[in-house]
């Protein structure tokens, strides 16, 4: 099979590559090997290379900046994916696109489904939901994965960014009312996989880690496993506190936990998160 994949330097498309079958070809690429929102740049890519699958982890994910951004978070979120989805219903590719779970806006109390409302509550969520429209839009075939609190040893992420403060901070605030599920990089690589060679049928997808947890939670972890693995030798007094003491230019869904059923029925299981965070941190510190 050979595989287009987009946003090849990101957490996900350096995951994509790392397990990537070795019989299959891939044509791996970044923004400046494919401008995703140049329509006619995506049209000629694909019918000139001819792909059976595209897989769309491109994506602008800086979620504070986008509030300023909206027209640049819109062409790579929204008319980007638009674009891959023509071609790929043109030259009869299958096409995954990665969304998120910021297309709620967490006021539900039990994980959300597929079919369930939408309603972000800030740009970069909105620019998200217009790309998941606009791919089924114009390509009712698209597998959408909605993941969310992606990690990994690649890129920019919670994780690294807590390790990172705990060598120069001994004291932190970590937020704790804002819930989600936290899902290693790898894992959605490997599901997006499956789904492939098992010909899964279009529609939206809930993909995730198989435990839900907050920040703080999620930042007490970190550092207990970083300790054991000596990677830390003091770790840093840390506080919960709540997100209105904690203001930031976007704001964030307090609770987006996504129910992983549907997906279930395919026999594909949700990110262990705790134990494949052991095995990132452990990445971290090889590296």
């Amino acid at each position: 099979m050979k595989v287009l994949l987009t946003g090849a330097n990101g957490q996900l498309g350096h995951c994509f590559k790392d397990i990537f079958p070795s019989d299959w070809q891939l044509l791996a690429t970044d923004s400046l090997q494919l401008d995703i929102t140049d329509g006619l740049a995506v049209n000629n890519f694909v019918a000139l290379h001819r792909p059976d699958a595209i897989v769309n982890a491109a994506a602008y994910t800086a979620v504070d900046k986008a509030e300023d951004e909206y027209e640049l978070a819109y062409k790579v979120n929204a008319i980007g994916p638009k674009n891959l989805a023509i071609a790929a219903k043109k030259y009869h590719a299958k096409l995954v696109h990665v969304s998120t779970d910021y297309v709620f806006d967490g006021t539900k109390s039990s994980p959300y489904l597929e079919n369930d409302l939408t309603n972000p509550v800030n740009v970069y969520g909105e620019t998200k939901l217009a790309g998941e429209l606009s791919v089924l839009d114009n390509y009712s075939s698209t597998i959408v994965i909605r993941t969310s609190w992606v990690f990994s040893e690649y890129g920019n992420n919670f994780v690294k960014t807590m390790l990172k403060l705990s060598q120069t901070r001994p004291e932190l605030t970590i937020i704790d009312d804002q819930l989600g599920c936290p899902t290693y990089a790898g894992d959605i690589a490997k599901t997006i996989l499956e789904m492939l060679m098992n010909d899964i049928q279009g529609g939206i997808y809930h993909y995730c880690g198989n435990e839900s947890t907050s920040w703080f939670l999620f930042g007490q972890k970190i550092f207990d496993i970083a300790l054991d693995q000596n990677l830390l030798f003091q770790v840093p007094v840390i506080s919960p506190i709540n997100s209105q003491s904690f203001p930031s230019k976007a704001k964030r869904p307090l609770y987006s936990v996504m129910s992983m059923d549907k997906i279930k029925k395919y026999n594909l299981s949700g990110s262990n998160w705790e134990e494949q965070l052991i095995s990132c941190i452990s990445k971290i510190r090889s590296i």
